[in-house]
This record gives structure tokens, C-alpha cells and sequence, in this order.
């Protein structure tokens, strides 16, 4: 109980009622980017990319943020090296055109104090399509390693492939959706 009572004191301090934005830098190390697609009707094929940068700013009092983040398409990870390469080529991500996904949002909704999605757009395989983040868990702590306030929470949405112009394999069965989910944390500045 205590815990929670601390957790909520420090998401009101980093979003209570003062009017100033604060600057996040998201943290690569407690960051992941994971995305999931049906495989044939049967599996579920998972992978995951390890490269992404970016930052966040939110004023809480005012109810607004800006985020921009950057993922290395390149970094693609499945566990299974010649299907990591698959995806990279041009019948899915093509990186060698077009070697990252872009997240740009100037619009939060949040319920009371904590963000509940982050509306905005993704820029992939040469098209901007909207997207909408769902939040769960999100909170704010302070972190005992940083000796600095951190923010973060599991954020998922489900993609369209055809959106970007990625329809490789739907012939045979590939689905046209992909979800994904994307846990961060990010350490204000």
C-alpha cells in the first residue's frame, strides 16, 4: 500500500496542476518494441526491434505532450536469422529504402492525471498513416539507479499492412493486421 501511495504521489507531482512541459528521453535499455502476426492461419509469429530513440514531453497540468520516436527497421529480430533477413527485404520492410519507422503525436488523452492514449502518426515504408496508442499501466517513479523521475507504460495498437503498401504473402494467407506493442520508459531530463 505504501508503494501505491508513493507511485501516486509521484505521478501528480510529474503531472499535477503546474502548466510546464517536461522532457523525457526514452530509455533503450527498459524500452522494447514487439510486434505480433498471425502465420497461415495456425502460429503466431513474434520478433521484435532492438534499435529506437526518441523523446517525450508532457505537461500534465495543461494535458498535452509531443513525442517523436524513431525505430531502426533494421533491427529487426525474430530469433530466426533467415526470416529477420525475409522481413527486411522489399516484399515486407524494405530497410534498405526505407530503414525506419517514425512516431510523431501532438495529442494526449488522459484519464485524471495519467496519460490513457497518445494519438499520432506512423511513418513507414514511405506512408504516414494515423495511429492511436492505447495506454496501460502507465506511471511515473523514481528510479533508484538513475537518481531521476522515469514514465513509462505498455502502449499496443493494431496495424494494417496494406496502409503502408505491405501486402506480401496475403494470397497465401498472411493476415493484413499486426499488433503492436510497445513497453517504455523514458527519464526526464
Amino acid at each position: 500500500m505504501k508503494q501505491l501511495i508513493i507511485a501516486a504521489a509521484v505521478a501528480v507531482a510529474a503531472f499535477g496542476a503546474r502548466a510546464e512541459a517536461t522532457t523525457y528521453t526514452i530509455d533503450p535499455n527498459h524500452t522494447f518494441t514487439t510486434f505480433e502476426i498471425g502465420h497461415m492461419g495456425t502460429s503466431t509469429i513474434r520478433g521484435r526491434f532492438d534499435k529506437k530513440s526518441g523523446s517525450v514531453q508532457v505537461d500534465g497540468g495543461a494535458k498535452t505532450g509531443h513525442v517523436e520516436v524513431t525505430i531502426d527497421l533494421k533491427s529487426v529480430s525474430t530469433g530466426v536469422e533467415h526470416l529477420d533477413k525475409h522481413l527486411e527485404s522489399d516484399a515486407f520492410f524494405d530497410v534498405a529504402k526505407y530503414p525506419t519507422a517514425t512516431f510523431k503525436s501532438d495529442k494526449f488523452d488522459f484519464d485524471g492525471a495519467n496519460v490513457a492514449a497518445v494519438e499520432g502518426q506512423l511513418t513507414m515504408h514511405g506512408k504516414t498513416v494515423p495511429v492511436t496508442l492505447k495506454a496501460d499501466r502507465f506511471n511515473c517513479y523514481m528510479n533508484p539507479m538513475y537518481k531521476r523521475q522515469v514514465c513509462g507504460g505498455d502502449f499496443e495498437t493494431t496495424l494494417h499492412r496494406k496502409d503502408f503498401g505491405i501486402d506480401a504473402f496475403e494470397n497465401m494467407g498472411a493476415p493484413d493486421d499486426v499488433h503492436l506493442l510497445i513497453e517504455i520508459e523514458a527519464i526526464k531530463q
